[in-house]
């Protein structure tokens, strides 16, 4: 099968994918009609999902706008990346080298064709080792570089791998380099329902953590104001921003 038929047949625009889910509650135009519906129907279920990917989007643009603009950083490591949507890492620092890394074979297809000048690293956050040779192709590690884990972990069940897997990825960054970390939070009852209501149904199951759980990722680095907060209320300049049910921070390596 040639290469064009291999993304065609990748894409199965009749069946709903959950890449391309996200990137419908994102407000993106890589979807199909099947991932609208399914969308629509876990929405229906766990109302906050849409919400939270259209702010886990500008939580990451003003990330990676001050990481890039005022502490000075030129490489970026984005574990997870799921599918391109609107002002992906690489277009927020267009001067920055930026390395993307998924482990779903969609993504991949649509990255080639979409991110033209990016680098894509095929692998699962499971694989710090794969993940780390394949951006050493691309990214100095004796410079520093900022490593974004955004709403990915949820999906791993165990607290203490989360922290050993993005721990591993850190450890070989150099001094100066940054860790961004955010995931859903079970701080209200309704989304702890709704992350329910989303497994029942069928849905991959989502591991919501308390902001003190998401807290301990950092543990060893040194959090930059304004700490671990809800996403929304990341360096907005707004106190009354939504509250949403997902916490986030940025943090610093320094030694």
């Amino acid at each position: 099968m040639a290469p064009d038929e291999e993304q065609a047949a990748a894409l199965q625009s009749d069946v709903p994918h959950a890449a391309r889910m996200w990137n419908y509650w994102m407000g993106g135009k890589d979807n199909f009609a099947a991932d609208r519906a399914a969308g629509d129907a876990v929405a229906q279920v766990y109302p906050e999902i849409a919400v939270m990917a259209r702010q886990s989007r500008r939580f990451l643009i003003r990330v990676v706008r001050h990481l890039a603009t005022e502490a000075g950083i030129s490489q970026f490591l984005d574990i997870g990346t799921g599918l391109p949507t609107m002002q992906n890492t690489h277009e927020v620092a267009p001067d920055a080298t930026v390395v993307y890394v998924d482990n779903d074979p969609l993504v991949l297809a649509y990255a080639r064709a979409l991110m033209a000048g990016a680098t894509y690293v095929h692998a699962d956050y499971h694989d710090p080792d794969v993940i780390l040779a394949g951006a050493a192709k691309s990214l100095d590690f004796s410079k520093p570089i900022a490593v974004m884990f955004m709403g990915v972990m949820g999906y791993e069940p165990d607290l203490d791998l989360v922290r050993s897997l993005v721990a591993r990825i850190v450890e070989k960054t150099a001094p100066g380099s940054y860790l961004v970390f955010w995931d859903g939070t079970n701080t209200t009852p309704e989304v702890v329902e709704g992350a329910e209501r989303l497994a029942q149904s069928g849905g991959v199951p989502y591991i919501l953590r308390s902001p003190e759980e998401i807290a301990s990722v950092f543990e060893g680095l040194d959090l930059i104001e304004p700490g671990v907060v809800p996403i929304t209320q990341w360096r907005t300049g707004d106190d009354d921003a939504t509250f949403i049910d997902a916490f986030g921070a940025v943090a610093i390596k320094t030694s």
